[in-house]
């Protein structure tokens, strides 16, 4: 796909763990993402070693403003996870970017299917080409509450 959203100027993307500003992350995500409200550090710290991660950084300051996460064995299979966009700096483009950014890092390893969970971002994942599960009877899932 060639439609990747370009990051606002200013903006820049890495995928270098050595980034990630991992309390910044952790207060985002454990204070504010309806999925992960609570979240303690330690299993944050887990899941960004555990993941391919991707971050968007203000490009003077160098200060982390999104971050998204990818659990994968890049070979058929991928979920994405953990977006986040500080809300000092949404309505630029930049979590669309991200996701685009995400699904093209993943277009060269040829996996079957990218999945998601979202409650109130579709439209966000519809405009880098992510749309409802056609057959959602055949998904299930295990959960630990």
């Amino acid at each position: 796909m060639n439609d990747t959203p370009l990051l606002a100027e200013g903006y820049e993307m890495s995928t270098d763990p050595a980034r990630i500003d991992v309390e910044r992350v952790h207060r985002w995500l454990s204070t504010d993402a309806y999925w992960a409200i609570g979240r303690e550090r330690g299993q944050q710290d887990r899941a960004i070693a555990g993941s391919l991660n991707f971050g968007v950084y203000d490009s003077g300051s160098g200060e982390q403003v999104a971050y998204a996460r990818v659990v994968t064995d890049l070979a058929t299979f991928a979920w994405l996870c953990d977006v986040y966009v500080d809300p000092a700096v949404r309505g630029k483009g930049l979590g669309t970017a991200l996701v685009a950014a995400v699904r093209d890092h993943l277009l060269p390893y040829r996996l079957r299917r990218i999945l998601l969970a979202t409650q109130d971002a579709h439209g966000v994942y519809e405009k880098v080409g992510f749309e409802a599960l056609a057959e959602p009877d055949r998904w299930m899932a295990l959960l630990f509450r």
